[in-house]
């Protein structure tokens, strides 16, 4: 436990810039030609006051070489921003990749416990929603980073050079604008956490209410989990409002002072001011007026981002602690269990998040291969542990767990996986058809060892019985039919014997089954006879 919040500690202070670190070739060109494309910009400006000065000092010539110079700049500014922003997106496709990858090889050695602890919405979120935030950052903003740099330096040196009175009054109000937006910022920064954290609920909570429908449909009239959504969208809500009213003001005036037009404003007059007194040039006044107005210009893009880039920050931590987790250690050398016999030593456990003691502790039994066993008792006795540990969805703290003699972290996760099935207390089924679904693992299993299985699950008869029929092949009937729980085509009971059905065509040593209700003597027959293959079963209810 230290060393993981060791790690969400030191994941909190990560750097924005680090994760562009497979890219960063990439992201440093798209830079440069964007900083190159802001000068040219500058030039452009440069060259048209040249224009006006040569216009007015013999109208009746064309400034051939100004003008040239203007249509030159300007064609080169379009080409050089439009390839810096085509730089920075490959960069950020590419990034996506990579870590996407690397989230996907990391969920692969995670523990399985873990992955469940987090749920299929927290995952899903990391893989899709924040890599995908990083687009704006690394595609949209470093490119504008860049601009919002290098040219307001750039435009400060050209008024100093110009004229220094008006170079000063153009930082005053940048400098004035950039005050309020930091006073903003630190007002509502606190406001930004509480507004990530509050969105966050409502997704865990949607996706909670659409998981647990089936209960809700059997057990709930949905009033109870529909309310904890209805209270994570009113505290969403609430935060939005609560953000709106601490910084609205504050921030709009902020964008209002760094628009362009308010420091146009200011050069328009204290240029008037120089020129009326005699002590300023007027084409040097057009220039100046030319290129104050870039700075806040630059400068602005970059503002409208920001929040983005905020929440960018958050989606890169969440990101990397998931791959700081530690994973599940794999042996060097894999070892195969020569029988089928389960040996709990001294077994104890404890949830990392739980608040309350061991949920197993020093456990020990033996079950010889070919026996039936029944883990029976009250809710919070320990049953789905040992079931999660005999799975290896997490390891036990002390003690050991062995399979035909062999250790579970003795073992490749491929051969213990080949050892056992698993039926889960909620049952899935891909969109996909039935016959499909029982052969997950193994695509290329006939018809005729599909058809077995079910049988052995009895679920043959159930699927005979099936309204919906979208092929017929030698009278197997509704084994090509898609596979839709809720739906006519299969009622809650027949769903349920679908995975068993994939259990008995795996032919594994062990099954395990978890259910909240007592199998039914039908449901226990099938069972009852495949023991020559299944060495025991492991039922809670």
């Amino acid at each position: 436990m230290s060393s993981q919040s060791s790690n969400t500690e030191s994941l909190s202070r990560f750097p924005l810039w680090q994760v562009i670190t497979p890219v960063r070739r990439k992201v440093i060109l798209a830079m440069a030609l964007a900083g190159l494309a802001a000068l040219t910009s500058l030039g452009a400006l440069l060259f048209l006051a040249w224009s006006l000065r040569d216009i007015r000092a013999t109208p009746d010539a064309i400034p051939a070489w100004p003008l040239g110079g203007v249509i030159g700049c300007v064609v080169l500014t379009f080409v050089l921003r439009l390839q810096a922003f085509n730089t920075s997106h490959y960069a950020a496709f590419h990034l996506e990749n990579i870590l996407r990858s690397r989230l996907a090889r990391k969920a692969l050695q995670l523990p399985p416990g873990v992955l469940q602890q987090m749920g299929s919405g927290s995952v899903a979120k990391v893989m899709l929603d924040d890599v995908k935030s990083l687009h704006i950052f690394v595609a949209d903003s470093t490119p504008l980073y860049a601009r919002a740099i290098i040219m307001p330096l750039a435009t400060i040196v050209i008024l100093f050079w110009l004229d220094w009175r008006l170079a000063i009054a153009t930082l005053g109000v940048l400098a004035f604008g950039s005050v309020v937006l930091v006073l903003a910022r630190q007002r509502s920064e606190n406001m930004a956490q509480r507004y990530h954290k509050a969105r966050e609920q409502v997704s865990a909570a949607v996706i909670e209410f659409v998981q647990a429908m089936p209960v809700v449909r059997t057990f709930d009239s949905g009033s109870t989990s529909f309310l904890r959504y209805q209270r994570a969208l009113e505290e969403w809500v609430d935060v939005l409002k609560t953000w709106y009213r601490k910084a609205g003001f504050s921030a709009r005036f902020s964008f209002s002072i760094l628009n362009p037009l308010p420091t146009l404003f200011v050069l328009i007059w204290s240029g008037y001011g120089l020129l009326h007194y005699g002590s300023f040039d007027f084409i040097a006044w057009v220039a100046v007026l030319l290129l104050g107005s870039g700075m806040a210009e630059a400068v602005m893009p970059m503002m409208m981002l920001n929040n983005l880039v905020a929440q960018t920050r958050l989606s890169i931590q969440r990101i990397y602690q998931v791959l700081a987790m530690p994973e599940l250690s794999l042996p060097q050398s894999d070892q195969q269990p020569q029988e089928a016999s389960i040996t709990f030593e001294q077994v104890s456990f404890h949830y990392p998040q739980a608040r309350t003691g061991a949920a197993l502790q020093e456990v020990s039994f033996h079950v010889p291969a070919g026996q039936i066993v029944a883990l029976v008792g009250p809710s919070g006795a320990g049953k789905s542990t040992v079931a999660r540990l005999l799975l290896r969805y997490a390891d036990p703290d002390k003690g050991h767990i062995r399979i035909g003699g062999v250790d579970l972290r003795d073992m490749q996760t491929d051969t213990l996986m080949k050892q056992l099935s698993f039926v889960f207390q909620d049952n899935f089924l891909f969109a996909d058809t039935i016959a499909n679904n029982i052969r997950l693992g193994a695509p290329d299993t006939p018809l005729e060892a599909v058809i077995a299985a079910a049988r052995v699950a009895q679920a043959h008869d159930l699927l005979a019985l099936c309204q919906k029929v979208t092929t017929l092949e030698s009278g197997n009937v509704g084994y090509f039919s898609p596979a839709a729980s809720g739906s006519a085509l299969l009622s809650p009971g027949r769903f349920c014997r679908i995975a068993p059905s994939w259990c008995s065509m795996r032919r594994r040593r062990l099954l395990t089954r978890k259910t909240k209700r007592r199998l039914s003597r039908r449901s226990r027959r099938p069972c009852v006879a495949g023991r020559s293959s299944w060495s025991r079963i492991v039922s809670q209810w």
